[in-house]
């Protein structure tokens, strides 16, 4: 399983236009593949909107985009407000549920920490070990690292009723000796998003 990560850039104010639009479109789209989640931005960069899009592999990422791009319906008529495009292809961390219609919350933080080079297989061996501790208080909704675009990417995804939840839940985590995972050691840059799930969004 592969997840492809679109990450557009929108004119100022034009948020609510691009995601009617989308919403219009998506069911032309979703006769050749369905969408894995959506939202836009609330902290963080904003007028940006994220899409993900779930395959089994890179061979029917192209199929599928192929045959939709034979739909006249899509892609959705957004190129007068789109200002960048950018589109990472991910790999689902081993402990990652598949993303499916969920209703986990209101709010979304999508953390993004950067690793140097050569480190992921032990990111990965120690979030493994850490990541059932932190699910004691509020679950994971997604875990990917890229495998094309910027590299040694790790993505992590936590959905919460609302901030004040956000907050509580994160103090009482940081207060488990299992957690945070202890990758510090290898990273060379966090950002961090705090998003808003679309209505249509099949993760909510």
């Amino acid at each position: 399983m592969i997840y492809e990560m679109r990450t557009y850039d929108l004119k100022p104010g034009t948020v609510a236009q691009f995601e009617d639009r989308f919403a219009e479109a998506l069911p032309h789209r979703e006769k050749y593949s369905k969408l894995g989640a959506f939202w836009h931005t609330e902290f963080g960069p904003l007028n940006q909107v994220i899409h993900v899009w779930p395959y089994e592999d890179m061979q029917e990422r192209a199929d599928v985009r192929a045959e939709a791009a034979k739909d006249p319906i899509w892609p959705p008529k957004t190129g007068d407000i789109v200002l960048n495009m950018l589109s990472d292809s991910l790999i689902p961390a081993p402990f990652m549920r598949p993303l499916g219609n969920q209703q986990l919350g209101n709010v979304y933080e999508m953390r993004t920490y950067t690793y140097r080079g050569g480190a992921l297989p032990e990111v990965i061996k120690r979030w493994s070990d850490a990541i059932p501790h932190r699910e004691k208080y509020s679950p994971l909704a997604a875990c990917w690292y890229t495998e094309f675009g910027p590299l040694n990417k790790w993505i992590h995804l936590w959905p919460y009723k609302d901030l004040t939840q956000r907050d509580r839940i994160r103090a009482e985590a940081f207060k488990d000796p299992n957690w945070p995972a202890p990758t510090r050691e290898f990273q060379v840059q966090q950002e961090n998003k705090i998003l808003i799930p679309a209505a249509f969004s099949p993760m909510r």
